[in-house]
């Protein structure tokens, strides 16, 4: 199997975690993306120096995936696939802000490793929501209860198509490269053949793009979502988005690592004789 082909797999199996019956499956899509997205907004308000306070919003990520049910090994797989990105985005840190502070035993910590760990621990966080978010619910589901909050409908109805094609012409980008390792015996292709490649694979979406259209106009689509099962918001979605935000709220007002320090030495202190 090549690397596409298990990457695309990867991605396959979002869809078939979020068909499982579990607790947080099932929850309103709504309740889980508002959640979601209050978290987004709550890691990426720290100041960009702030680590350890960024630590217990771990907690959310690690909760979906209980809830949820979803497997590390999967998760790590797909987290993966992001890192290079936030690892080439503040590789320059340390040597642009060399500014004092703090120190680690006698071991002194500039501000640029301070905004680098940051920004490393943000994107797992923020990353590792997304895709828990579409794990546990699924992307048809999750573009209906973007559409019940409001979000227009050509947005909504070209992320559906987006994520639904790319998946297939992922798949046919594989098959064309397995088949020119075959009749190319394992060889790498050159520059021009690349070119040729991505030529026929742009035909071939064409092609499949005109077929889509003329089948769902055949079928009377008019750019609308509906599902066979409508969500209904419930009293458990209510606590559960509460609970979440109540949560965010702690976190984004109070430094809880710095609090339990602070609170674990004044009672040393007094315990000491």
């Amino acid at each position: 199997m090549s690397r596409l082909d298990a990457t695309l797999q990867d991605f396959r199996r979002l869809d078939d975690l979020a068909r499982r019956d579990t607790a947080l499956s099932r929850l309103d899509p709504r309740a889980k993306l508002l959640a979601t997205l209050a978290f987004l907004v709550t890691t990426v308000s720290f100041d960009r120096y702030q680590v350890a306070a960024l630590l217990p919003l771990a907690a959310f990520p690690l909760a979906m995936a209980l809830l949820g049910e979803v497997p590390g090994r999967a998760l790590l797989r797909k987290l993966a696939i992001a890192a290079p990105f936030p690892l080439l985005l503040g590789i320059f840190n340390p040597w642009l802000d060399r500014s004092p502070m703090g120190m680690l035993g006698t071991l002194e910590i500039s501000g640029g490793w301070l905004s680098y760990a940051s920004i490393l621990l943000r994107a797992l966080l923020t990353v590792s929501a997304a895709l828990l978010l579409l794990a546990t619910t699924g992307m048809h589901p999750l573009c209906l209860a973007l559409q019940r909050l409001g979000l227009p409908q050509v947005f909504v109805t070209q992320l559906l198509l987006l994520h639904r094609y790319a998946l297939l012409l992922g798949g046919e980008a594989a098959r064309m490269s397995a088949a020119h390792r075959l009749r190319a015996g394992g060889r790498r292709p050159g520059l021009r053949v690349y070119a040729a490649l991505l030529g026929h694979l742009l035909l071939r979406a064409v092609e499949r793009a005109q077929r889509i259209h003329l089948a769902m106009r055949a079928r009377g689509w008019r750019g609308e979502l509906h599902s066979l099962q409508p969500g209904r918001w419930q009293h458990r979605d209510s606590l559960f988005l509460a609970g979440c935000s109540a949560f965010f709220l702690l976190v984004r007002s109070v430094d809880l690592p710095r609090w339990l320090g602070e609170t674990a030495a004044t009672l040393l202190a007094r315990a000491a004789p």
